[in-house]
């Protein structure tokens, strides 16, 4: 069983003992942290929160403790209910809330939950904040509010339907276009919150949907992960039932990832490459993904006479570049997409909406779209340390070995060759150094991955 505290929350396993699981009582410390540091870092006299859960099985015991401990400290609270993690990071700001939790621990198994932290935007905090927040459950000084000053908790039902009124609003979506190209989609939602979330977008935009796992019940059919060797049951649905192509996300409705009409994954990492490719060739700008990230993404913004940059891996670093350099739309390889028109966070309710639009404006078949892109093939790879061993100083040699290639430092040592990458990242959490390898085949990175790890065990020896 398994907690780990982080700057972007607290997740763990529900169930056994404290300090070792997300227990209620670690919960209720958590959440009592991060009411804490809102309250020390506003002079409201009242502030108010947005939570939010996935459909997991301990999602609503979870709630419940985070709800009572944030009105204990005499915060409000709006509780959105079976929610999606964008849904939440959009009703932030439009109830002039002052944070938001969203509870959903994403790919991870039906036992793990976990608490996501929201600033005011509705965006994920910043490591500076998340390190606050941990440092203040660590000393426990938390300050409860006496019993007239209880904070009040309001219930807001049918905050997924505003979201969809704010995806439909947005230029480059076009539900009157889609619903005239007469299109045949499946969702697999694992079910999750994207059973409720993603049909219910698609039938506003006139599409007809085959469900697949789309009763919110946390009861996940298959390893939530939206990956290949777990969706063969949507890819086969795709093909009986003649669909345009499928539509799959996790849990909590952040990644995206499409099957195309053959029942052949179209790649999660196209699925930002595909909503980029649309959305650049109406508003031309720039784009953002992580250092791990695929390199169509770049390869495509330069086709439309736009900058590429790639961030540290993780969601807030990638939002920040994107607002350092005016990203158009950016996101993580993963099937993230973060497009700033919507909000600053990854959205598969805007992901679908965008590319519902690019394919009823383009008319091709989604097999004949992914073959426009270049195709290029990634290695993930890990290898394990002893603790002893001085990861820092290992990823320095590499460094210097390969000093006339095009580097990046700014998270691991990512070495860009001609034809082909690769990404060395050390674990937070463990002795391991994490490799990533993209190529122009799956032999290439495979053997480019390889070569690493050999060059890495020479380098130890």
């Amino acid at each position: 069983m398994t907690l780990i505290k982080s700057i972007s929350g607290i997740r763990g396993t529900i169930g056994g003992k404290t300090g070792e699981n997300l227990t209620p009582v670690d919960t209720v410390k958590f959440a009592a942290a991060y009411g804490t540091w809102l309250k020390e870092h506003s002079d409201k006299k009242k502030l108010k929160v947005v939570v939010g859960r996935d459909a997991r099985i301990s999602g609503k015991m979870i709630q419940e403790i985070t709800m009572n401990t944030l009105s204990g400290l005499g915060i409000d609270v709006i509780d959105l209910g079976l929610s999606t993690t964008p849904t939440v990071e959009v009703a932030v700001p439009l109830e002039k809330a002052d944070g938001g939790i969203i509870l959903t621990a994403s790919h991870n198994p039906k036992q793990w939950n976990a608490l996501k932290l929201l600033n005011s935007k509705g965006e994920f905090l910043d490591g500076a904040a998340g390190a606050s927040i941990l440092e203040i459950a660590e000393k426990e000084g938390f300050n409860f509010s006496e019993v007239d000053e209880l904070g009040k908790i309001s219930v807001i039902e049918g905050y997924i339907e505003k979201h969809i009124d704010e995806v439909l609003k947005l230029k480059l979506v076009d539900a009157d276009k889609v619903a005239k190209a007469n299109l045949k989609v499946a969702v697999d939602a694992v079910n999750s919150t994207g059973g409720i979330a993603i049909p219910a977008l698609l039938k506003r935009m006139g599409v007809e949907v085959i469900e697949l796992y789309c009763e919110p019940n946390g009861h996940f059919p298959h390893n939530p992960e939206p990956l290949k060797e777990h969706l063969t049951d949507i890819c086969e649905l795709v093909k009986k039932e003649k669909a345009d192509f499928g539509i799959v996300v996790d849990p909590d409705v952040d990644r995206l990832a499409f099957i195309d009409e053959n029942g052949e994954m179209f790649g999660e990492e196209y699925t930002l490459v595909a909503c980029a490719d649309y959305v650049l060739s109406k508003t031309p700008g720039n784009t953002v993904s992580n250092l791990s990230s695929s390199r169509a993404l770049r390869d495509i913004t330069e086709k439309h006479n736009g900058t590429y940059s790639a961030s540290a891996v993780g969601e807030v670093n990638v939002v920040q570049l994107m607002k350092d350099n005016d990203a158009i739309i950016g996101g993580e390889g993963n099937g993230g997409i973060i497009y700033p028109e919507a909000h600053y966070g990854r959205d598969s309710l805007v992901g679908s909406a965008l590319f519902l639009t690019y394919l009823a404006e383009n008319g091709k078949k989604v097999s004949e779209i992914r073959k426009e892109y270049p195709s290029y093939f990634m290695s993930k790879n890990k290898i394990e340390l002893t603790p002893d061993l001085d990861v820092d100083g290992i990823l320095k040699s590499v460094e210097k070995r390969h000093a006339q290639e095009e580097i990046s430092t700014v998270d691991g040592v990512k070495i860009d060759f001609p034809e082909n990458w690769v990404h060395l990242r050390k674990s937070n959490t463990e002795p391991i150094i994490r490799i990533y390898t993209e190529a122009k085949s799956q032999q290439e990175a495979d053997d480019l991955a390889q070569k690493m790890i050999k060059e890495i065990q020479d380098i130890i020896s």
